[in-house]
This record gives structure tokens, C-alpha cells and sequence, in this order.
């Protein structure tokens, strides 16, 4: 039944593939961008799955410390390049909603989803508590330097956010360092991989692997810049403004396949590894991602600060304090999956509404 499931998964995602020429020959023609906007996120959505499954081979076969570089590099780079673009084109308000987006989707939707379909058969389902404070405590001061420019702007007027969100961003990202360093030498322990059940085999060879993740990068980056080139069409025609666009849709396609894995590991009673990829993927984003694009914007002469809305900035703090309340006993169980997703989806609901 196991292997089933994950048959049935991964035909899923190579049928999805279809939609990679599709969206190229909607490009082509010039169809109408909302066509275009779908068919682009489609065909995203296999593609960050194969580049995850290239990405965790290769850290699989080349050691802790060049795995480890490389999951940092790779691990989120669907929503980097998908926000790359973004920041081109000036869409400044779709990447910082795209941030607030993947950390409250991982954080309340994916590890909501995996603590209520892992929960439904089980009375409880356990997790290794140390580890998950370390990795609770890093998102919540992650949450804290993201919110204080916006804290700085909105309350106390101060000058210069530009500079001040570049000073943060690099101490955003020396963090992120050395939570690396952390996790992969001086603490490894705590999140050894369980090799007795499989998830340590890789699936590729080196080079299919080096090879899949090259090809995969730049068919993303292509798609990339049909979904950024349409999200301006298709919040007019439909109504949407660019905040919701970037805080459900764009961190839901950036983040499917990767939300898919957390959950059907959960549901094989594997809670760290589930909780691991959601609040991991959280953290790297707040910790890297989100200071890398305030320098790429700063080096491109697109400046971007780390100021966000009022909501975004409740939403973020609401979401790493209720998650790791449910998460500080070290057990979870199917009632509180689902009260992490009614947070999520209540939040949905005001963000649709917010113009």
C-alpha cells in the first residue's frame, strides 16, 4: 500500500510534465495570460518536485558538508527564481507576500495537513522535541527579523529602511550559516537520517542527478518568467490583488511538491522528517532566501525592503507562536493538524479581502 501511494504520486507528477511544452506553446501564441498564468504554475509544480529529489540525491552521495551547501542552494530555489523575476519587473509587493506566503503555508498549512492525515488512524504521533525546539526557536528569531523593519517603519518613523533592511538581511543570513553549521557538524545527531527505512538511498546517479538539476533550474526559470509576466493581467482580470497572489498562490506552486513529501511522511508515522521539511523550508526562507533577494535587488537597482503590511506582519508572528505551542510536548495528533489549518485558511480569507 506504501509503495502504491507513492507510485501513484510520482505518475502525478511526471503526467504534470505535460504542461511544461503546453505552457511554451501558450507562450508562443500569445494566449491569454490567465491560460498562461495556469499552464506556467502546472508545469512548475513537477518541476520543484524533481529539482528537490536532484538536490537531496546529490546530498545524499556527496557528504554532509557539500549536501548541506547544496540543500541551502537548491532547497527553496523554485521560489527564488520564481521572486528573481518578480523583482525584476518591480513587483515588490508579490515577493514580500510570496515570503509571508511560504512561511505561513509551511508552517500552518503543510504541518497542519501532516498532523491531521498522520493523526487519523494514530491517537498521537511523536516527534524528536529537541530537535524541533532548536529549529522552532530559529524560525521564531528569523519571524522577529523580519517583522522588526516593518515595526521601525509603521511605528516608530524611522529613516533609511532600505539600509536598515540590508543590515538585518546580513544578519539574517550569517545565521543561517551557522545554523548550518549546527545541524550538519557540531549537533548532527539530532537530525540523523533514518537509513534502516530507505530515505537515506538515492534515487539517481551523480551525474543523472547533477545533469536533472541543471536542465530543471533553467526550465523553471523559463516558466518563471511566463507566471511574473502574466500575475499583473490576471490580478486585474480577475480580481485579485498582487498580495494574495503572492501569499496563497505563488508560495502554494513554488511549494506543492515539497508540501506533498511532508505529508505523506507523516502519514508513514515519520514526523520528524515531515516536520523537518516543513519548518525547515520556513526558516531557510525567512534565513536565506528573503536576505538573498534584498541583495540581488540592492545589486540589480531594484531596492526592496523587508517592510511588510500590518496583516502580513500578524500573520507571521500568529503563526510561528501557535505552531510551536501545538509543537512544544513533542506529540501531535489530528486535532490540532486541523486547528493550524483553520488558521491557515482564516488568514486566506482575510488576505483575499484586503485590497
Amino acid at each position: 500500500m506504501r509503495s502504491g501511494k507513492l507510485l501513484t504520486f510520482n505518475n502525478i507528477m511526471t503526467g504534470m510534465l505535460i504542461f511544461i511544452p503546453v505552457s511554451i506553446a501558450l507562450e508562443l501564441i500569445h494566449a491569454d495570460p490567465i491560460i498562461v498564468f495556469i499552464g506556467a504554475a502546472l508545469a512548475i509544480v513537477p518541476l520543484a518536485g524533481l529539482m528537490g529529489r536532484a538536490t537531496e540525491d546529490l546530498s545524499k552521495q556527496l557528504g554532509a558538508g557539500i549536501g548541506g551547501l547544496l540543500n541551502a542552494t537548491f532547497g527553496n530555489a523554485t521560489e527564488l527564481i520564481i521572486s528573481i523575476f518578480a523583482l525584476q519587473a518591480g513587483l515588490f509587493e508579490v515577493v514580500k507576500a510570496s515570503i509571508t506566503g511560504a512561511i505561513i503555508g509551511n508552517v500552518l498549512l503543510v504541518t497542519g495537513c501532516a498532523m491531521f492525515f498522520g493523526g487519523l488512524k494514530r491517537e498521537k504521533q511523536t516527534f524528536n522535541q529537541q530537535a524541533q525546539g532548536v529549529s522552532s526557536t530559529m524560525l521564531a528569531l528569523a519571524a522577529v527579523g523580519l517583522i522588526l523593519p516593518a515595526l521601525a517603519a509603521h511605528v516608530l518613523n524611522v529613516g533609511s529602511i532600505e539600509m536598515l533592511s540590508l543590515s538585518i538581511s546580513g544578519v539574517l543570513l550569517v545565521t543561517y550559516l551557522c545554523s548550518l553549521v549546527f545541524s550538519l557538524k557540531t549537533h548532527k545527531h539530532l537530525y540523523a537520517c533514518e537509513e534502516d527505512e530507505g530515505e537515506c538511498k538515492p534515487h539517481w546517479p551523480k551525474k543523472t542527478a547533477v545533469l536533472i538539476l541543471l536542465l530543471v533550474t533553467a526550465v523553471v526559470a523559463l516558466e518563471s518568467e511566463f507566471l511574473v509576466g502574466s500575475i499583473e493581467h490576471v490580478s486585474q482580470s480577475l480580481g485579485l490583488t498582487e498580495l494574495f497572489i503572492g501569499v496563497i498562490i505563488v508560495a502554494i506552486i513554488g511549494n506543492a511538491a515539497e508540501h506533498s513529501t511532508a505529508i505523506m511522511m507523516a502519514m508513514k508515522n515519520k514526523m520528524d522528517l515531515s516536520l523537518g521539511i516543513a519548518t525547515g523550508s520556513s526558516t531557510q526562507i525567512a534565513l536565506l532566501i528573503a536576505p538573498v533577494l534584498i541583495f540581488t535587488g540592492y545589486l540589480i537597482g531594484k531596492q526592496m525592503d523587508l517592510v511588510f503590511n500590518e496583516f502580513e506582519v500578524v500573520s507571521i508572528v500568529a503563526a510561528v507562536v501557535i505552531s510551536n505551542m501545538i509543537g512544544a510536548d513533542g506529540e501531535s495528533n489530528w486535532l490540532e493538524g486541523l486547528q493550524l489549518i483553520a488558521l491557515y485558511l482564516m488568514m486566506a480569507v482575510v488576505f483575499f479581502f484586503i485590497k
